[in-house]
């Protein structure tokens, strides 16, 4: 595996300031907490940075109040205002480094087995081809895809699809899967590799593991459809992206074959509906104790066997962070027993 400043991968981001001075955006940067072992190699002063939730800046530390002063009190208001100026962005500085301190030491699964439980429970992606039509120029197309037994990408594909056509011509190819196609600094995947026409004997395995990431794809028996599995030859990934804590790397055929999906992850989306849905506050409280800092919101986002990922509301800011179990989940009912321990322990910390 080749890695370009770190080897994480996801996209827990946390906003920060670089000094205590009154802030410009010029001195703003989102510190991404799987990055945080770069922490110390970067210059965040040259970084002009916006939240991806927002067209606001990420993170407004100093909200200077506007106020007309008596000339007899000029000084002494001066003076008051600074202190509690100073107070407010100590205040709100501390909360972040707390935030990040605490990201940086959040279990998270291994890089790889990041990547390919992302690429498995995903179903949509964009590939890219060599067009016949225009020669010379890539084409792309938004397909979709399943992944087989051994995390290669299926595509049910026409043969009247223009892609079809690049891809029985030449059949180099990427696909570029998002993990949040909303929010352009999560983690992005792309594979590059070979189009190839699925066996004979593997036909029905393969029809199988398609329809159940995609049911009611029925015309993948009509008579111009037929499968197609890019084998891997490159995993690339790339997260943080328009962040000052940008990581990125690769992973070969071998070892992006060889990892594991995570077991947990596929529960996200109805463990995330149940408790955004009826368990707000309890998720809120469950933050709250973790990370030691009072959030406004709390919303969960996914999660695997080592924790969950949350979009949590902080001093006006929308951040991304990771939420570690105390310990691994080893299947879904686990995962309720461990939220409701955390809860009881959010309700009833030990001083």
């Amino acid at each position: 595996m080749k890695t370009l400043l770190s080897p994480a991968a996801s996209s827990l981001r946390i906003c920060c300031a670089s000094s205590l001075s009154p802030p410009s955006l010029s001195n703003k940067f989102i510190f991404n907490s799987n990055y945080a072992t770069n922490f110390n190699k970067f210059n965040y002063a040259n970084f002009n940075i916006s939240s991806p939730f927002s067209t606001k800046p990420s993170f407004p530390i100093f909200s200077p109040i506007r106020r007309t002063i008596s000339p007899f009190l000029s000084m002494a208001s001066s003076t008051q205002s600074a202190t509690q100026d100073e107070s407010t962005s100590s205040n709100d500085l501390n909360g972040f480094q707390l935030i990040q301190a605490h990201q940086e030491k959040a279990a998270r699964l291994p890089p790889v087995e990041e990547i390919r439980t992302v690429l498995d429970n995903s179903v949509r992606a964009m590939l890219s081809t060599f067009s016949q039509k225009h020669e010379g120029y890539p084409s792309g197309s938004m397909v979709d895809f399943a992944c087989d037994a051994n995390g290669s990408p299926i595509l049910a594909v026409s043969s009247l699809a223009v892609h079809t056509k690049d891809l029985l011509a030449n059949p180099k190819c990427s696909l570029l899967v998002p993990k949040d196609p909303e929010d352009r600094t999560d983690l992005v995947i792309t594979v590059h590799g070979d189009a190839v026409s699925v066996p004979e004997g593997e036909k029905e395995a393969i029809r199988a593991a398609y329809l159940a990431r995609h049911p009611d794809a029925f015309w993948v028996d009509f008579g111009d459809f037929q499968f197609l599995r890019i084998e891997p030859k490159v995993v690339r990934f790339v997260s943080g992206v328009a962040t000052a804590l940008l990581g990125s790397g690769e992973f070969d055929q071998e070892e992006f074959r060889e990892a594991k999906v995570d077991p947990i992850y596929q529960f996200s989306k109805p463990v995330a509906s149940h408790m955004n849905k009826d368990h707000g506050e309890d998720t809120k409280l469950i933050v709250q104790h973790s990370l030691s800092i009072p959030v406004d919101f709390a919303d969960i986002l996914d999660l695997d066997s080592l924790g969950f990922n949350v979009k949590a509301g902080y001093k006006g800011s929308t951040l991304k962070l990771r939420i570690p179990f105390p310990r691994r989940a080893v299947d879904r009912k686990d995962v309720k027993t461990l939220i409701v321990e955390m809860l009881q322990t959010a309700r009833n910390p030990v001083n």
